[in-house]
């Protein structure tokens, strides 16, 4: 029937979209407490761009290939991130480096593309994904790579929120933030590299500020 068949069409996306909101709302916390809102879409960008130049290498969009490349790409990004990390006045703010990597990122992704036979297609897929198209084995891997991470940060969560919402009190206690600041990052690019693939930049974008935006608005707890 017409209501079995819409429901298999929708079933999936409606449930990629629950598991990527579920961690990416809580990271979207950490990114608001530290006050870099678009730290989420030049990683993503990062990712996209990897998964171009992989296009351009000749691997599949879908394939174990396109991601190694991408999450290569995000792990830069965590890097160049974690070491740009300054609070002394007078030095250029990291939102400035943040800003400078996503366009160099799409500038980049638009040269890649224009070289490549699929470029238009993969350019499209790097900004709205295939949300609609997703099956249920891309949906489990990254369901269960999300677990992992959620567990990553619980384990860590004390750590990781009080370097986001309190950062005198981490340097008061001798934390190397920098190093603790990659590994936050390098977990934020593998969340990333997953569903930038599914739901393309801008959702991935959407999914992590817009629920933090909410929550900021009306709860004071954590």
């Amino acid at each position: 029937s017409m209501d079995s068949l819409l429901h298999s069409l929708w079933l999936a996306p409606l449930v990629a979209c629950m598991v990527i909101v579920a961690i990416h709302s809580y990271l979207g916390l950490h990114v608001i407490g530290r006050e870099v809102i678009f730290v989420d879409l030049s990683l993503a960008q990062m990712a996209a761009l990897g998964s171009t130049i992989a296009i351009f290498a000749g691997a599949e969009p879908d394939s174990t290939r396109a991601f190694a490349y991408s999450l290569a790409f995000t792990t830069i990004g965590a890097a160049l991130f974690a070491l740009s990390r300054s609070r002394i006045r007078g030095r250029v703010p990291q939102e400035a480096i943040i800003g400078i990597t996503y366009v160099v990122a799409s500038a980049a992704s638009l040269l890649v593309a224009d070289r490549s036979p699929k470029g238009g297609e993969a350019i499209k897929d790097i900004l709205v994904g295939s949300l609609l198209w997703v099956g249920w084995e891309p949906i489990v891997r990254m369901a269960a790579v999300y677990v992992g991470v959620g567990i990553f940060h619980w384990v860590l969560r004390r750590r990781f929120q009080t370097i986001s919402l309190a950062e005198h009190d981490a340097e008061a206690q001798g934390w190397n933030l920098k190093w603790w600041d990659f590994l936050f990052y390098l977990s934020f690019g593998v969340v990333i590299a997953f569903s930038v693939q599914i739901v393309g930049v801008l959702l991935v974008f959407s999914f992590l500020v817009v629920p933090a935006a909410i929550a900021f608005q009306f709860a004071e707890r954590w």
